[in-house]
């Protein structure tokens, strides 16, 4: 395959150089700041979710809602948000979306009920689709391929794989401290002081003509959410539940359509040339699997944290964070790894451990303590996760053109996101289903049903593992920047 223009010389990444090259550091604190946000609110509601459902009156199931709200709105629109960074420009696209960010987290601060508070979820998922594509696109033409890309895209990893563990320790913290709202309202704050940064520490990318595939981001995202909601449906009810064969059925057309659509479209919001690489089309595939088992072990392992083991939400938070320093620690180690070793044996050697931990969480018992059974799975994981992230990033976006660039980063974000929310609404059916006829203390019943859903992780790891083993070439040295 013909190597494309180098992003050092193209007309993108001539522009973003020119007018950052004096401050890249600030321009990469500003970006990776705006997209930390993101990162931080997949999770930062995890270890208050005991308070909100106590306060706006959920169902243990239907309580996932709160985190699906957000990550499907987030990942259906990621497609339509990377594209609008190439229309309208990247920056003034992560400017819209913060702002958008910060009021949406007013608003489910402020939430009086239970509607509102997944209405404004939603919202903020939005706002995080504009700001997702928006920050990975300005590393990649803000940054020549080589050494100074790695070191951004190891920063970026780094606050990717860090946030969600981070916004559990401040999820619990404002909650013992204050209360579940502020895990929102502190977003107001950092929101506008990055949208106020933006303007002078990075600069506006060159638009390209196009038009706006809506038709295909609204048909892609009513598919998935309807395919969230069967799978939730499922788990309050049963496989033979009318409303969620509907759902099942209706997620089938609509997703069906999406494809159809995006085969015609001249300008789709999914470029399917994309997946012509097979490298990148491993990696798309990798980047949808692995998160959908990290989100159920997030879900559930809060769970047991205060409702087993009778933590707050504190030190809940507190309990997770051994997993982040590890994760940090890694991923800032990996673009050394991948200097002198392709992305693929990295890949491997991460995917195994996030199997290994997957499968000691599967035979977690009642009675378990956490330093006994929970700690080094969380080692595991964070270890596993933070030699897997960047390589998959790295591989994905190489010899991405500019004028692929939000595309190529939005289809990434949209697969990452989309694979935890489905591998979560997954992971709760299974929970649902093994506890629905289940008898017992709710500890028991609670550890039971979570170590069913642990086991449907480890099947989901080990899917991903396969893909990598299967689809990865190994001729391309994501540390390099080759291409085969």
């Amino acid at each position: 395959m013909p190597t494309p223009p180098s992003p050092s010389t193209t007309p993108d990444a001539a522009t973003a150089l020119s007018s950052t090259g004096r401050r890249p550091g600030l321009t990469l604190l500003v970006v990776v700041t705006a997209y930390l946000m993101v990162g931080v609110d997949s999770t930062v509601v995890n270890v208050a979710l005991p308070d909100i459902a106590s306060d706006l009156h959920f169902s243990r199931t239907g309580l996932s809602w709160v985190l699906n709200a957000y990550t499907l709105a987030f990942g259906g629109l990621l497609l339509l948000g990377g594209r609008t960074g190439d229309i309208a420009g990247r920056r003034r696209t992560l400017t819209a979306g913060t702002l958008l960010f910060a009021l949406s987290s007013l608003l489910g601060g402020v939430a009086p009920d239970s509607a509102w508070l997944l209405a404004a979820r939603a919202l903020q998922g939005l706002g995080a689709a504009l700001i997702a594509p928006s920050t990975l696109a300005l590393i990649t033409t803000s940054f020549p391929e080589g050494p100074r890309r790695h070191h951004a895209l190891s920063v970026y990893s780094a606050m990717a794989g860090v946030g969600g563990s981070l916004g559990l320790l401040l999820g619990g913290a404002l909650t013992s401290l204050a209360s579940w709202r502020w895990a929102l309202l502190v977003n107001v704050p950092i929101g506008l002081a990055v949208a106020l940064a933006l303007p002078r520490a990075v600069a506006e990318t060159p638009r390209h003509a196009g038009r706006f595939d809506l038709a295909g981001a609204l048909t892609g995202t009513a598919g998935t959410t309807s395919l969230v909601y069967a799978f939730i449906r499922v788990s309050e009810a049963s496989w033979i539940d009318t409303r969620a064969l509907l759902g099942f059925t209706a997620a089938a057309a609509l997703l069906t359509g999406f494809a159809l659509i995006e085969a015609r479209t001249p300008q789709p919001v999914l470029p399917l040339r994309l997946f012509a690489d097979r490298d990148r089309a491993g990696g798309y595939l990798g980047i949808l699997l692995l998160p959908a088992g990290m989100f159920g072990a997030f879900y559930f392992l809060t769970l047991i944290c205060q409702q087993v083991l009778d933590y707050s939400p504190l030190r809940t938070g507190i309990a997770f964070l051994p997993m982040t320093l590890v994760m940090f620690t890694t991923v800032r180690l990996v673009p050394r790894l991948l200097a002198r070793f392709d992305a693929k044996p990295v890949l491997l050697t991460g995917m195994t451990l996030s199997v290994a931990a997957s499968v000691l969480l599967w035979n977690l018992n009642p009675g378990d303590g956490y330093t006994a059974r929970l700690l080094g799975p969380l080692l595991l994981l964070g270890l596993g996760v933070g030699l897997s992230f960047m390589p998959l990033n790295a591989t994905i976006l190489a010899a991405v053109t500019p004028a692929d660039a939000g595309a190529a980063s939005g289809l990434l974000q949209t697969l990452q996101w989309l694979g935890g929310t489905v591998g979560l609404a997954v992971l709760v059916t299974v929970y649902g289903t093994a506890t629905r006829h289940t008898t017992g203390s709710p500890d028991a019943v609670l550890v039971h049903g979570a170590a069913h859903a642990f086991g449907a992780g480890a099947l989901i790891a080990v899917a991903a593992l396969a893909t990598v083993a299967v689809m990865l070439t190994g001729r391309r040295s994501a540390g390099r920047g080759k291409t085969p």
